[in-house]
């Protein structure tokens, strides 16, 4: 998992989460979080449990992650991630926790009725598989009005402002596409994009599977019959190098806004 796709995912993580960015640069993020998430993340459970108590207001706290320590400033204090560290791992579960659907709605001062249309909000981990390992970050938009699909919807959306309350004046459009067949539309797009790829990375797997077959049975040559032990160090190749693609949602929801001739 490259920098920048950590990056990127921890953006997406932090938006949906509803958390305020105070500062962002293309090694760094700075953020107010909120208080599910400062319980979550933060190990506070003595002052929450306080604050529940007393009936008090809560203060989050801000959380600085230092994406690439090599380009960041040698001032910046923060945590550096990077794909194994404890924090970027804490994050993940926590996202998969919560990966239930969203419903946010663009926040707007219209001086007339406006409408919102529904788009679709889907962010999954693509996981290439075979005796090593990469992982990518993508996300989606699909409207579901006109069935058009948006790529890097995320970058859109951290350019809006973006509430769990409908704002003033504003309404929102039925969907003519049901949220079910929206994520097979997705899943579809995402699934042909795959398969135009470039499949070098699963060609030298199998390359490199090869060559460990053709070890495997010179070891085993003068045996007419094989021993047991022949099948199964075989089976354990075919786990280790065949190539595999998994899909995960990480997170999603519905996002109402404005169409762009508003």
């Amino acid at each position: 998992m490259q920098t920048n796709e950590i990056h990127q995912f921890l953006e997406q993580y932090f938006t949906v989460g509803e958390c305020s960015i105070l500062e962002k640069t293309a090694c760094s993020l700075t953020v107010k979080l909120t208080p599910d998430l400062d319980k979550e993340l933060m190990n506070r459970p003595f002052y929450w449990h306080y604050i529940e108590k007393t009936g008090l207001v809560g203060e989050p706290l801000s959380l600085t992650l230092i994406t690439n320590q090599k380009e960041a400033s040698n001032e910046l204090k923060g945590e550096v991630v990077h794909f194994g560290a404890p924090r970027l791992q804490q994050i993940f579960q926590s996202a998969k926790q919560r990966a239930g659907f969203v419903r946010l709605y663009e926040q707007q001062t219209p001086h007339r009725q406006q409408a919102l249309h529904p788009w679709l909000l889907i962010n999954v981990k693509v996981c290439y598989e075979t005796d090593r390992k990469k992982e990518q970050f993508h996300s989606f938009g699909l409207n579901l009005i006109n069935g058009q699909i948006q790529e890097q919807f995320m970058n859109i959306l951290e350019r809006k402002s973006l509430s769990g309350k409908i704002p003033d004046f504003s309404f929102t459009i039925a969907p003519l596409i049901k949220p079910l067949s929206g994520v097979r539309r997705i899943h579809q797009f995402l699934d042909d994009r795959l398969k135009n790829e470039d499949q070098q990375w699963a060609q030298k797997a199998i390359n490199r599977w090869e060559e460990d077959l053709a070890l495997l049975h010179s070891f085993y040559e003068e045996e007419e019959e094989k021993p047991e032990a022949f099948f199964l160090e075989k089976a354990a190749l075919k786990k280790r190098y065949e190539p595999k693609i998994k899909i995960d949602i990480v997170n999603g929801g519905i996002i109402y806004l404005t169409p762009p001739h508003s």
